[in-house]
């Protein structure tokens, strides 16, 4: 496609794919898009196996990575396990309460001790951590750095261009482009209402043209609700240059989901996307569980700010949930795409699928404007 950012980056179609699966960023670049390795709740020994995986399998194509940086989190400290220090005991008995009348078995002290302690450690959120896992990934062959919480620091930005690497950030908000900008960014992501993960509360069809308007001539990629080719066709059309996708990729036999999550994603419609707090203390569109309904209803505690209330969902629940495959309680990021996410399939048939229908719809609009 003759477009700026294939021209940037040396790639067959704007296809940018956000994944924390290794498979999915290797088999999106090997089909002409760019995968994106999603770093979060990774420790650096854990990202330098995870991107020597991808240099020996990718092929010598581009690919980048997604770094958690936000601008505002509650930093706890030294890190030491201490769930009393960590969560009011109005959470902790909160969280346990639910799960126990819902008939979910603790873990053994020993294991909940162990996974707690593993999780406070590893947790990356702050921009030391992100640091350290951006020391690794330089020393691989990336080709793109995204900031997913705010603009990247002028200290990056410099590293990173010196390297010949790209920078990004991504926007729900003009306001938030025009910062990205103003960074140094090389392009901006604006994320629509509809994605998965951390979002704003604006529509798709509403921000990209006001943030492709207020940043150019810098070129913008498309993103929230798309999983389709009529959905990129739409983003070309506002004056994007091509698209994030994260979510589509949950529903590919590569991606790194549990059967009994993908299949529960399958009977989710896109109401059952919902946007909330409850599991990172940020906006977060994920799938509807019995954890989030719990956290709705009257005498429900306030969220904790993030990462605690990520720590919470985590340590405290999610561990326990997923221990005994309790569906009810199954969650994972997802956007409103999940409703037409019905059935397994390839990262490449995804990719052929999203070009032939965006072709078709090419050739619709020229029969329209003829």
């Amino acid at each position: 496609m003759k477009n700026r950012l294939c021209e940037m980056f040396g790639i067959e179609v704007p296809i940018f794919a956000f994944s924390h699966c290794r498979d999915v960023v290797v088999e999106v670049s090997r089909a002409g898009g760019l995968g994106v390795l999603g770093m979060a709740r990774m420790s650096a020994e854990r990202v330098h196996e995870e991107l020597t995986w991808i240099d020996e399998h990718i092929g010598g194509k581009p690919y980048g990575v997604d770094i958690l940086n936000p601008a505002s989190y509650e930093d706890f400290g030294d890190r030491k396990f201490d769930p009393e220090r960590l969560f009011p005991q109005e959470h902790r008995d909160f969280v346990r309460k639910m799960l126990d009348e819902a008939g979910i078995p603790p873990l053994p002290t020993a294991d909940a001790d162990r996974i707690m302690k593993a999780m406070v450690g590893e947790f990356t959120f702050t921009p030391a951590e992100s640091a350290k896992m951006l020391d690794v990934a330089f020393r691989h062959p990336i080709k793109l750095i995204v900031n997913a919480l705010g603009s990247p620091s002028k200290e990056l930005v410099e590293r990173a261009h010196a390297k010949g690497v790209k920078i990004a950030a991504m926007a729900g908000a003009p306001k938030h482009a025009l910062r990205h900008k103003e960074a140094g960014c090389d392009f901006v992501i604006a994320v629509g209402t509809e994605a998965g993960g951390h979002t704003g509360s604006t529509t798709s069809m509403v921000l990209w043209p006001r943030v492709v308007d207020a940043v150019a001539p810098m070129p913008v990629l498309g993103a929230g609700g798309v999983g389709r080719g009529r959905q990129m066709a739409a983003a070309l059309a506002l004056g994007c240059e091509g698209v994030w996708c994260g979510s589509v990729w949950l529903k590919t036999r590569e991606s790194e989901v549990t059967p009994e999550i993908k299949q529960k994603m399958f009977e989710a419609g896109s109401e059952d996307a919902v946007l909330t707090r409850t599991v990172t203390g940020k906006p977060c569109r994920t799938l509807r569980s019995s954890f989030t309904d719990a956290w709705e209803q009257p005498g429900a505690p306030k969220t904790l700010p993030a990462p605690l209330q990520a720590l919470l969902w985590w340590g405290q629940g999610r561990t326990r949930v997923e221990r005994v495959r309790a569906k009810e309680f199954l969650t994972y990021p997802v956007g409103q795409i999940v409703g037409d996410m019905t059935e397994e399939t390839s990262v490449r048939n995804v990719i052929h699928d999203m070009l032939l229908e965006l072709s078709e719809s090419k050739e619709r609009l020229d029969g329209l404007l003829d």
